[in-house]
């Protein structure tokens, strides 16, 4: 389960809205926002994440434990 409230916290410590994101991503706003209230992205989709948000600790976001 990936942990929203982080990366919420992280696009914001970046500048950039979950809507710049969903772009990076190669996705629509709608469609981003929905994978974020599921907490549920494709493998590529995080990889782009993790790196276009230089995402130092990318297990505690996208591979969280609840």
């Amino acid at each position: 389960m990936i942990r929203t409230d982080k990366l919420r916290g992280i696009i914001s410590e970046r500048g950039m809205s979950q809507s710049n994101v969903a772009h990076l991503i190669g996705i629509t706003p709608k469609t981003f926002y929905e994978k974020m209230s599921k907490g549920v992205f494709g493998s590529d989709e995080i990889q782009i994440m993790i790196e276009k948000l230089h995402i130092n600790d990318p297990i505690s976001i996208f591979f969280a434990k609840e």
